[in-house]
């Protein structure tokens, strides 16, 4: 397989690969520190997806055959709560006995995040096209796995969705305007 992919290719599969080690192990940590159980659960569901998807991409590395990226699939079913709702102030732990399920779940979307970024980023290096399908379906992934994430801490308030006054929405979206084409 190696003879397969360029120097770029490598280096930014050994970057998604350490990145994914690094989240896998930080999610087992903290997982110890749910409490409730639909973040448990949640938690639980992404992790084995998480390894899922590693071992696919070592096998596909190791074994010279990249397979189809099966997909994440996240809630569709939700409806976002918009609006600051008397956010708490918010300071780091003193210590990690005190962390919460509202850390536990910014941790997890943090992964994520990261996740894409590192997919999306790396699949821009690939010339080897299956190599570029995989991460990008992967880096899908990731944003599937945080909107998830977010659908559960919007809907306990730990990731709330400040608006604007609907006159200022307004002129931001209508100042785009559709281009004319000229032959």
């Amino acid at each position: 397989m190696a003879a397969n992919l360029g120097a770029h290719e490598v280096m930014e599969l050994h970057e998604v690969l350490s990145d994914t080690v690094t989240g896998i192990n930080t999610v087992q940590l903290y997982g110890e520190h749910c409490k409730d159980p639909q973040l448990k659960s949640l938690l639980n569901k992404q992790l084995d997806f998480m390894v899922d998807e590693y071992n696919n991409m070592v096998s596909a590395i190791n074994q010279a055959g990249f397979q189809e990226a099966v997909p994440y699939r996240a809630n569709t079913n939700f409806s976002p709560t918009y609006g600051l709702r008397s956010p708490s102030p918010t300071t780091p732990n003193p210590s990690a006995k005190q962390v919460d399920d509202q850390d536990v779940a910014s941790a997890l979307m943090g992964i994520h995040k990261t996740g894409a970024s590192k997919r999306m980023m790396a699949s821009l290096e690939c010339a080897n096209p299956e190599l570029r399908r995989m991460l990008i379906q992967g880096a899908i992934n990731c944003a599937d796995q945080a909107y998830d994430v977010w659908q559960y801490m919007n809907s306990r308030g730990y990731y709330q969705v400040p608006t604007m006054q609907q006159n200022t929405t307004n002129t931001m979206i209508n100042m785009y305007q559709p281009m004319g084409f000229t032959s």
